[in-house]
């Protein structure tokens, strides 16, 4: 029996891990704080660590690690993008879970674009304080409207299937194109100039960071909707928060943030929340912003516990690594 050291706890975290825990011979040490150099001291005594999406897996995070034996973390997500992978490289294994259920996040995005578009949490609001008037709460037929899918992966193609579904035109971006693609690939300007609709479904890379910045805003249409349940530094918050002020963004449909890891997955309801951006982007009747759970389905976080925990059983029994990200 191994022992991992689980950082960011959430309770719904521990349904899934308890129930699968034992099948692959790990025991779990739960830890509610984000893992972050502070916080790193916690794994002492485990084999191996387990984190999530926005904890800090920096060079001083990783230092404190392994000096405290640990050889493995399993990233219990698909993104690793916070992990200095340069520093990890030939000092500790990084594996992750590469496909937890595209599904959900394609199907979560959608129901971005329609109550984004059709308003019905407005609607919800309104009718809950027995206000029935629907002036004001009109959207528009997806039916014909062009949809900028960028990053064709898992995701990006089953958000295509669906979006075709409701008759909607495509046009995709991705610098790796499939090669039995049944929609059309144009460059990412094309992508941009044409489309009424633009949904992100990238990862964040170098060339991918602030892909939607004024530069590519100004080349778009005016009143363009924009989904985003990738990840947040996709977009420069400043230039989205501007371009909305401004109309040239009709509306944003927003499951991630570029400085989420503060704020999200918790309960600040009691709180000031020091970010300006964000308080002015909720602000907005044609803004909707919701905490990183497109991913958040049964299925999905049932396929992340097993995944999570038969990685940590390839490296504890079997000695090999099938969704390693960085090789030791």
């Amino acid at each position: 029996m191994k022992t991992i050291s689980f950082f960011d706890t959430k309770p719904y975290d521990k349904v899934y891990f308890d129930a699968y825990k034992a099948k692959y011979h790990i025991d779990i040490i739960y830890h509610e704080t984000k893992l972050n150099k502070g916080s790193a001291i916690l794994a002492k005594n485990s084999q191996g660590v387990c984190a999530f999406v926005n904890d800090t897996l920096d060079r001083e995070t990783l230092e404190t690690l392994c000096e405290s034996g640990i050889e493995i973390v399993a990233m219990r997500c698909a993104g690793y993008n916070n992990v200095d992978l340069k520093f990890a490289k030939g000092k500790i294994h990084i594996v992750r879970v590469p496909a937890y259920s595209p599904h959900a996040v394609a199907e979560a995005t959608m129901g971005m674009l329609l109550t984004l578009n059709r308003k019905f949490h407005r609607a919800y609001n309104r009718t809950r304080e027995y206000n029935f008037s629907i002036n004001g709460l009109n959207g528009f037929d997806l039916y014909g409207k062009t949809i900028g899918v960028v990053g064709t992966g898992q995701i990006g193609r089953i958000f295509i299937k669906i979006c075709k579904g409701f008759g909607m035109n495509i046009l995709a971006y991705d610098p790796y194109p499939a090669q039995d693609a049944d929609f059309q690939y144009v460059d990412f300007n094309e992508l941009c100039e044409k489309s009424d609709i633009i949904s992100l479904h990238c990862p964040l890379t170098k060339e991918s960071h602030y892909i939607i910045n004024q530069k590519s805003i100004e080349k778009m249409k005016q009143g363009v909707y924009i989904i985003n349940t990738s990840r947040g530094a996709l977009i420069d918050s400043d230039d989205l928060l501007e371009n909305i002020k401004s109309g040239k963004i009709g509306g944003a449909a927003l499951d991630v943030y570029e400085e989420e890891s503060d704020f999200f997955f918790e309960d600040l309801s009691n709180t000031i929340v020091h970010d300006d951006v964000l308080s002015r982007l909720i602000s907005m009747p044609n803004v909707l912003v919701t905490s990183h759970q497109a991913f958040f389905t049964n299925e999905a976080i049932e396929n992340i516990a097993k995944t999570t925990l038969g990685n940590f059983q390839e490296f504890f029994d079997v000695g090999t690594l099938t969704n390693e990200v960085c090789y030791k």
